[in-house]
């Protein structure tokens, strides 16, 4: 078996998945994009499966670029969890196929409460689509699965989707590395920017002081001491 001629196939599919993105860069991403920033509250990102892995990093990015949001298991959500979400919020959804029924069975709550719905699915027709204030339509020509099973092509280009709304609405908040880095305060980034020389210099009687005619073990006992 050509092992890198498989591995080959796989990126070329995936590549194509996340080249096909520029036919959703139309209206209707304009749209997502203004009704994400019209809200008061925060973004409920959620997904069933594989897309719901999608969906927790999509919601990690948004959180962490400006964009308030969390991720919401939508099988956790129909026990419960519905309740974070509130009518200044607005729900992201990821369905391949747009039928995933854990995910279409929160929609009577959005539609109660009064969130509005961004679907991001390959099936336009879909139930999940046909609910939605605004569709995300991928265009996904087949998995890059050789059995066409598992999700790939089509998980890749929703996590490329999920950093493109991210990466477009930090610039329309104007989000400065200083604000990234106020997030980031355990990364090499928030230590750079926000460690000032005073928050490490010792001062008065924390420094390790003794006259100069002092003994060399005067000298070490004062500096192991302080």
């Amino acid at each position: 078996m050509d092992y890198i001629a498989s591995a080959k196939r796989v990126i070329e599919l995936e590549a194509e998945a996340v080249a096909g993105l520029t036919s959703v860069l139309n209206g209707s991403f304009q749209r997502a994009v203004e009704l994400i920033l019209g809200v008061k509250g925060r973004v409920v990102v959620t997904g069933m499966g594989k897309a719901g892995h999608v969906a927790r990093k999509v919601a990690a990015t948004f959180a962490s670029t400006g964009t308030p949001a969390l991720f919401m298991h939508p099988a956790e959500g129909i026990h419960g969890d519905l309740g974070m979400m509130t009518a200044d919020d607005v729900a992201l959804a990821f369905s391949h196929k747009g039928q995933t029924e854990e995910v279409l069975r929160i929609i009577p709550y959005l539609k109660h409460v009064g969130v509005p719905l961004i679907a991001v699915t390959s099936n336009p027709d879909s139930e999940l689509a046909r609910h939605a204030e605004v569709t995300l339509a991928l265009a996904i020509r087949r998995e890059a699965c050789p059995l066409g099973l598992a999700p790939t092509a089509s998980t890749t280009a929703m996590l490329a989707l999920g950093d493109t709304l991210a990466m477009v609405l930090l610039e329309a908040r104007g989000f400065k590395a200083e604000e990234f880095a106020m997030y980031h305060p355990g990364g090499s980034l928030g230590r750079r920017l926000l460690t000032k020389v005073g928050d490490l210099m010792h001062t008065g009687d924390e420094n390790p002081v003794v006259r100069l005619d002092a003994p060399l073990r005067e000298a070490v006992l004062v500096m192991t001491r302080t």
